[in-house]
């Protein structure tokens, strides 16, 4: 029998969109699917036309977090929670720029995955949640994402109180960067994906490590290690080109 839990739909070389497909569980994530999920980034990497993945959920919400329904076995508990940080780590570690494109609940770990995401385009009926507390639960691996992206103070208020947030109030927080306009989600979507791939692929991925290298060294490295990030690509052979496009009043060939 196939395995429909997620769609794969390569809209062009470069471009794919991956749709969580469980509507009927408001794609929860099995340990099935997330072992799948990481499968195609995988695969997807390893082609150096791919360059972006759109990361959808079928029918009316997003995602809403791990699938209770299989974690309530104690002997799957474990690798549940394996298989979410696996999930996250294959968004935010990809080579490929992860865009989310997110509608109806994000909850709990279904957050966690639209927060790994490199960016984040919503619909007006977003809801954020992370009610783990009021099922007895830490927020640990969410935590873990989130706490590069916003502050402790308003990380306490969003896990402690565990009450849900609207698009707006994510995109003040910084959890979401667009908001689309109604019946424009995956527009808005490859909109943003028409403009990263205006940019250099290789300036693109190598922008995406330094954001994740300067999160992991001291402040008083933090221009030391741009430095040597500058110098590489300076020195490279997109710079050149890019530098001749603009000179020559070109689209640049990446």
């Amino acid at each position: 029998m196939t395995d429909t839990s997620l769609l794969v739909d390569h809209r062009d070389a470069a471009t794919t969109v991956l749709t969580l497909n469980r509507p009927e569980r408001r794609n929860a994530l099995t340990v099935d699917l997330m072992r799948r999920l990481c499968r195609t980034m995988e695969e997807l990497a390893s082609d150096p036309a791919r360059r972006v993945v759109i990361l959808h959920g079928a029918g009316p919400a997003f995602c809403a977090g791990l699938d209770l329904h299989e974690a309530g076995d104690a002997e799957s508990v474990d690798d549940g929670a394996r298989w979410v940080a696996r999930t996250f780590r294959a968004l935010s570690e990809s080579a490929l720029v992860t865009v989310a494109a997110v509608h109806g609940a994000a909850y709990a770990g279904g957050a966690g995955v639209m927060s790994s995401c490199d960016l984040v385009v919503a619909s007006e009926d977003l809801r954020v949640c992370f009610p783990e507390v009021r099922r007895g639960l830490v927020p640990a691996l969410v935590s873990a994402v989130l706490t590069h992206q916003i502050p402790v103070a308003t990380l306490t208020e969003l896990l402690l109180l565990a009450e849900p947030i609207g698009a707006h109030r994510a995109r003040e927080l910084g959890l979401v960067h667009r908001i689309a306009a109604e019946g424009n989600l995956l527009g808005e979507a490859e909109a943003m994906v028409l403009s990263v791939l205006e940019g250099a692929p290789d300036a693109v991925r190598r922008t995406k490590q330094l954001l994740r290298d300067l999160r992991q060294v001291p402040s008083e490295r933090a221009l030391d290690v741009a430095l040597e990030w500058h110098l590489r690509a300076r020195h490279g052979p997109e710079a050149a080109e890019g530098i001749a496009a603009f000179r020559e009043r070109r689209e640049p060939r990446w």
